[in-house]
């Protein structure tokens, strides 16, 4: 279901006006390869690092191949003054960015006053974009704003944010893929990105032992396979982990590798190498199609994908489903942030349900991905009773849901539940089990862009974690606007410093000179399972502590059988 909403994820950082003013200085950083000669954003005051290789381009026999390994060095400079082409996606997110296959590069952002010496955390910013769209150029990335932030409250860090293969590029699969090793390409190239910040980010100044991976939505998700990836092996790439609406339990069923072989049998056959022999003979040819057809076969209406590959159990980069991971304790042990929004299935679920027999139909259907048995579709209409006083968003009238179906709230309640805050509220339990360090949150404001009845949908918090007031990068509406309380900028002014606060010391609360509205925020832990609510009415920010324990019989029992769900 993931892979049906358009635009998922991204995220930004402006509260301003976007990086374009530039001055004629040109810093030069040198990295293990040779110099780069970035430029110097006046209305921050910061350095920009732009289009940086961190492996070599996955084109001609690279393609569909692990990402591998830069191999070059050179003497003089080379240019880091513009983001490089973007990973060819398929959807609103990607249609904005010029998209080739050679995208595998990465963005520093930092302030101009630090230097080889100042041994800075570094925070790491992955796209979502449900694994086939978006890109490390997108505005809505643009980290000046929490940069800038960061800075003034005295918690300064390193951004970066980075592109990876996506849709069939990245994501490729069948038994063919599986035996040829080149696996979930994605995630691969994420990590190798990854190995490259730790060896050469002491040149721009950051601390390579201070590293913090963060990511919304299929970004999220990202997020939690690096955490449980090669059963949770710690390759002491990063110290601590943010995930917004995503984490260790897929959002939609993880499968096996070969479960996607018609798929990649009909892109074979699409492209006319389906007579090409078995195993490596078409992958070969695949490697050889020319860009512009194998582009044409993958790019379907609309923009959209017409052929779907996510991340899949390969039994080496993810060796099983998430919920076995964080059951079986096979995650990486660092501090996390972990959090949902409160209507996310406003943003996933079906429409036009309008009776009991309906979403039973829809439950046990070819519609639910997966479909469900009796047995638990029957379970589900109870613990999601036909109650207009329960659900989401907040009751508002029949009028306002009749072309969205009479059980749109029903509907979604359930759906938001089963993909996302059933998944977050395992994922803090995990750390909790373990001891370690968690912060995890439920995110309760509509934007001004999204209408009344979807409410605090999915990525709503991405422009307040951001501080992007101006909305840069926005392309359909804004999320803040003249009418905007001033109650919101105040969450999100308290929400940007929260961040930058755990990428500077592993702690929200580490908020140094931030002065404006703020709540502690306790840690998730077995007798004290809690979550921070952020929240603002019109007249102030009303965030708070809170239980968690909303909808808990509905979310345990999904918990209880993921197997049934296939994550």
């Amino acid at each position: 279901m993931i892979r049906t909403v358009v635009g998922l994820l991204a995220l930004w950082a402006g509260v301003q006006a976007a990086p374009t003013r530039r001055d004629t200085s040109s810093p030069a950083v040198r990295v293990r390869n040779g110099t780069y000669v970035g430029v110097t954003n006046t209305n921050y005051n910061q350095d920009l690092f732009l289009g940086i290789p961190y492996a070599q381009q996955p084109v001609g026999n690279l393609r569909f191949t692990v990402p591998q390994s830069l191999n070059e060095t050179w003497d003089g400079e080379r240019d880091a003054k513009e983001y490089s082409d973007s990973c060819v996606g398929y959807g609103t997110d990607s249609i904005w960015y010029q998209m080739s296959e050679a995208c595998l590069t990465l963005n520093v952002i930092r302030d101009s006053s630090v230097d080889e010496d100042s041994q800075l955390p570094v925070g790491v910013w992955i796209h979502g974009g449900g694994f086939y769209q978006g890109s490390g150029a997108d505005e809505r990335y643009n980290m000046s704003a929490i940069v800038s932030n960061a800075n003034k409250i005295g918690k300064p860090f390193i951004a970066i944010t980075l592109n990876y293969r996506l849709s069939a590029w990245g994501f490729l699969s069948s038994r063919e893929v599986a035996e040829s090793g080149n696996t979930n390409l994605g995630l691969r190239d994420q990590r190798l990105a990854l190995h490259w910040i730790r060896e050469n980010i002491a040149f721009f100044g950051g601390d390579p032992d201070k590293v913090t991976i963060w990511g919304e939505s299929a970004g999220g998700m990202s997020v939690g396979y690096h955490l449980t990836a090669y059963g949770g092996r710690d390759d002491h790439l990063f110290r601590g982990a943010i995930m917004e609406s995503g984490g260790s339990v897929s959002a939609s069923p993880l499968r096996d590798e070969a479960l996607d072989q018609d798929a990649f049998d009909a892109l074979a056959k699409e492209v006319g190498c389906d007579g090409s022999g078995s195993g490596e003979g078409v992958l070969q040819c695949l490697r050889e199609v020319s860009f512009e057809k194998l582009n044409e076969a993958l790019n379907g209406t609309g923009g959209e994908s017409a052929y779907w590959f996510l991340p899949a159990i390969d039994g080496d980069f993810i060796r099983k489903r998430g919920s076995l991971s964080l059951g079986e304790h096979e995650f990486v042990r660092v501090p996390i942030i972990s959090g949902t929004n409160t209507d996310e299935g406003t943003s996933f679920g079906p429409t036009g349900i309008n009776t009991t027999e309906q979403f039973y139909a829809y439950l046990t259907g070819n519609q639910s991905d997966p479909s469900l048995p009796p047995a638990v579709a029957r379970n589900i209409l109870t613990l999601y009773p036909d109650d207009p006083s329960q659900g989401i968003p907040a009751y508002l009238g029949d009028a306002s849901i009749v072309s969205k179906g009479l059980q749109w709230r029903r509907t979604n309640a359930y759906t938001g539940d089963y993909m996302m805050h059933a998944n977050r509220r395992r994922q803090c339990t995990a750390w909790a089990e373990t001891s370690t360090p968690a912060y995890c949150y439920r995110f309760n404001i509509r934007s001004a862009d999204v209408s009344y009845i979807s409410g605090s949908a999915h990525f709503e918090e991405v422009a307040f974690v951001f501080n992007n007031i101006a909305g840069l990068g926005y392309h359909y509406g804004k999320p803040f606007t003249a009418d905007t309380p001033e109650s919101w900028v105040r969450l999100s002014e308290m929400m940007a410093s929260m961040w930058a606060g755990f990428i500077y010391e592993l702690n929200p609360n580490a908020i140094g000179s931030y002065s404006g509205d703020s709540v502690r925020w306790d840690g998730y832990c077995d007798g004290n399972e809690v979550d921070i609510l952020f929240d603002a009415n019109a007249n102030a920010t009303t965030s708070r502590m809170e239980g968690d324990t909303w909808r808990q019989d509905a979310i345990e029992y999904i918990n209880s059988i993921a197997d049934v769900y296939e994550r």
